[in-house]
């Protein structure tokens, strides 16, 4: 199972300086990743080393903002004070992870800034909802070097992240073994009072970067 990026959520007011913050603390630059219409959201991402990206994420002042599960849980978050949305695992194939959960996956898209047309199917976004431990899959619709991960902005990399909830629970959602649920990438399960993910460590050229 293979980390594909984590989301970091914020309210409209504060996309701007997030993108900025997180930016200094990595030593790159983001980029405009565009606007989803389909869920009323907008993102800037910082492709990594290692073949995964960060993204923050904010709302649009949209009525799909409302209507789409990934609108919802940007908003909650966002009106949570904002921080870390989630996790997201990335599959070659979708189907299996349909036929367990027993319903289809949504297709996403944004156009970039360069006019093409990313697009990719998601799942497990109303799981997210109810229980924000959880990760959402993702499959790409659009060749490995057209995605987000195919030019990265610097040697940093993803070390590890930290999730407060159930080693159990994940481990069952993503049909991986509790101890190494993700490939390359170090889990540590923490104490904390509501679930979810809790911080990202960053491998950098200067020294390892926690947020």
């Amino acid at each position: 199972m293979r980390l594909d990026h984590v989301s970091y959520a914020v309210a409209r007011e504060s996309f701007v300086s997030t993108v900025q913050w997180i930016g200094s603390a990595l030593g790159a630059g983001f980029v405009d990743g565009g606007v989803h219409p389909r869920f009323g959201t907008r993102n800037f991402i910082l492709p990594l080393s290692g073949g995964t990206y960060v993204e923050v994420v904010t709302t649009l002042d949209h009525p799909a903002a409302d209507r789409a599960p990934f609108g919802q849980a940007v908003a909650r978050r966002a009106a949570e004070g904002g921080g870390w949305l989630g996790w997201v695992v990335s599959v070659d194939d979708i189907a299996p992870v349909e036929a367990r959960l027993g319903r289809t996956s949504a297709e996403g898209h944004r156009v970039r800034p360069d006019g093409f047309d990313l697009r990719w199917k998601q799942i497990g976004l109303l799981e997210l909802l109810e229980d924000p431990q959880l990760p959402y899959y993702l499959q790409w619709l659009v060749p490995v070097e057209e995605r987000p991960t195919a030019d990265p902005r610097t040697s940093t990399t993803i070390h590890g992240v930290s999730i407060a909830g159930d080693a159990g629970s994940i481990a069952e959602f993503l049909g991986e073994p509790a101890d190494h649920p993700l490939d390359q990438i170090d889990v540590t399960w923490v104490a904390d009072e509501e679930p979810g993910l809790v911080s990202v460590e960053f491998a950098t050229a200067h020294g390892p970067v926690t947020i």
